[in-house]
């Protein structure tokens, strides 16, 4: 009996190091991977407010606004606008495309001093003082953009109506609504176009960032045209 024992549990012994053998044979499993956050996606679609600031400079004809009877004559301006902004875009891809409108006051200004002429013949014997400006614009445009994250680059183009004014001082003994019919004020609003493009910044979902260059001009090149550079925070919302 003794030796009927001690032979089942030598052969107990020798199933169970076999089986740990086997078992350490066997490949490991490997172990699992760490959860990781998706990254997130930024997203232009929504529906945003702003405001924007910056400088232009340009030409225009002072005369032109009380008359085009007179020959043409440019005069550089500059200055600064600032204004209010809104827009709506949505964005499929990389692809932006949204529409947006401002209006600025502006003090945009310059003066020139010169003898205005009709078919290139003078019509006052000295010079007059002429100083135009523009004092206010609006804007109204579509926007194509390329988005990658946070960045945005976009082109621009739409209409524009631009607030002209011009004050002229006359030669000595000369008076306004003389027989040379010039008006010491004239004002006018200009229809015209505007078209540029610029990059815009993220900076949280809701809110953004850009800067931008804008070309603005009355139906004729000849009465006024200028250029600005602007910078604008918008607030979206929408998105993600």
């Amino acid at each position: 009996m003794h030796k009927i024992f001690s032979a089942f549990t030598a052969a107990t012994v020798l199933v169970a190091l076999s089986q740990s053998a086997g078992a350490a044979d066997l490949p490991q499993r490997p172990a699992a991977a760490p959860f990781l956050a998706p990254t997130p996606v930024y997203n232009w679609t929504g529906i945003y407010f702003g405001i924007n600031g910056g400088g232009g400079w340009g030409r225009q004809d002072p005369l032109n606004l009380i008359s085009n009877r007179f020959d043409g004559k440019s005069v550089d301006f500059s200055g600064g606008v600032f204004g209010g902004t809104a827009g709506a875009q949505i964005q499929s891809g990389h692809v932006v495309i949204g529409l947006e409108a401002d209006i600025d006051w502006a003090n945009m200004k310059g003066s020139a001093t010169y003898i205005p002429t009709v078919g290139g013949i003078p019509i006052t014997p000295a010079a007059i003082s002429a100083t135009t400006n523009i004092d206010w614009e609006a804007t109204a445009r579509a926007r194509i953009g390329y988005a990658e994250q946070n960045w945005l680059f976009y082109a621009t183009a739409g209409l524009a109506v631009l607030g002209a004014k011009t004050n002229v001082v006359l030669p000595l003994g000369l008076t306004c609504g003389s027989s040379l019919q010039i008006s010491c004020s004239g004002t006018n609003k200009q229809i015209g176009a505007a078209l540029g493009g610029g990059i815009e910044y993220g900076f949280t979902q809701n809110i953004s960032a850009k800067l931008e260059y804008l070309y603005l001009t009355a139906a004729s090149l000849d009465i006024s045209h200028h250029s600005e550079i602007r910078a604008g925070l918008n607030y979206r919302f929408g998105g993600m």
